[in-house]
């Protein structure tokens, strides 16, 4: 086939999710139509100087780079350096939701729903009681800038959530306490630019073992189950719709995001976005794209066209 579209892969990375963001990358590459793409692979901590070389000989970049130094906005920078054009969202958006409290506050700017929380600084001191008043218990203690519920914990007494404290300040210098809310977990992709669509709500049930949806449970198969479409009321579902695009849109996201929500009797509360969501085998974009009927190669062919008709306009 004449004119097929050139694309270099992301994966890899500096973060500690680069192992998850390799099997993401060996998804979309063995996902991807030979018969429509030419397709190279970059682990950009090992060959960013190849891929600065080769920049002319591929038409597109496919970032799989979860976590810090890909999803936060500076491997977006380093591509419009280099002028290279790419799928996803940009420096301004890959910034924000990488730092839970910036997209918090972008949540509560337009009117979405999130938990409460106390912003806690590396140095700075703050009383139990403080904590315990405005949150409750259980305690819900993250650190800013991380992704995949690394360093998050969910601590119930005063020497436990000190312990959480500590833990997830060897991860940041900033560190998120919110109130725990009880109820359903669900999570909403949406993919687009100007014209957006959201796929199939998932619910995420993790076993017991895990308290919450933690690494293990988001990357062991068969320790979480997940149900797609979610089994919610047709009004939840199309407020939780509603939501996930508001958000996508006012985070500045593009081509695709995955926000993640808590639903508690009528009320859903946001908890984060994520713009380079996973997309291994047991990953939740390619669940909810079968929710929609649509194989991963259908989802990778939707995105890829919508941002290449931007490029080539």
């Amino acid at each position: 086939m004449a004119n097929k579209i050139r694309i270099a892969v992301l994966s890899g990375g500096w973060s500690k999710e680069r192992s998850v963001s390799i099997k993401s990358g060996r998804a979309v590459l063995n996902a991807l139509d030979n018969r429509k793409y030419d397709m190279m692979s970059f682990d950009p901590k090992e060959d960013l100087n190849v891929l600065w070389q080769q920049k002319n000989e591929f038409d597109l970049v496919f970032n799989l780079l979860h976590g810090k130094y890909g999803e936060d906005g500076r491997i977006q920078g380093l591509l419009d350096v280099f002028g290279i054009p790419f799928l996803g969202s940009g420096v301004l958006a890959s910034a924000i939701t990488m730092n839970k409290r910036v997209t918090k506050d972008v949540y509560r700017s337009v009117g979405l729903r999130v938990p409460k929380d106390i912003i806690l600084k590396k140095g700075e001191t703050i009383t139990i009681d403080k904590i315990l008043d405005i949150l409750g218990t259980p305690v819900v203690i993250k650190p800013v800038s991380e992704g995949s519920s690394i360093g998050i914990s969910i601590m119930e007494n005063e020497n436990d959530i000190l312990s959480g404290i500590e833990k997830a300040f060897e991860f940041d210098l900033e560190v998120l306490l919110e109130e725990y809310v009880s109820g359903k977990e669900i999570t909403c992709a949406v993919i687009g630019r100007e014209h957006l669509e959201t796929l199939p709500l998932v619910e995420i049930v993790p076993k017991d073992t895990h308290r919450f949806f933690d690494f293990d449970a988001k990357y062991t198969a068969g320790e979480t189950t997940e149900i797609c479409p979610a089994q919610i009321e047709p009004h939840l579902q199309n407020k939780a719709f509603e939501m996930a695009e508001n958000a996508h849109r006012a985070l500045h996201c593009k081509d695709w995001s995955r926000t993640d929500m808590i639903i508690k009797k009528e009320e859903i509360f946001l908890l984060e976005t994520n713009t380079i969501p996973g997309m291994t085998e047991t990953s939740l974009v390619p669940l909810a794209a079968k929710g929609k009927g649509w194989t991963l190669s259908n989802l990778l062919d939707r995105m890829i066209n919508t941002c290449m008709a931007e490029i080539d306009s």
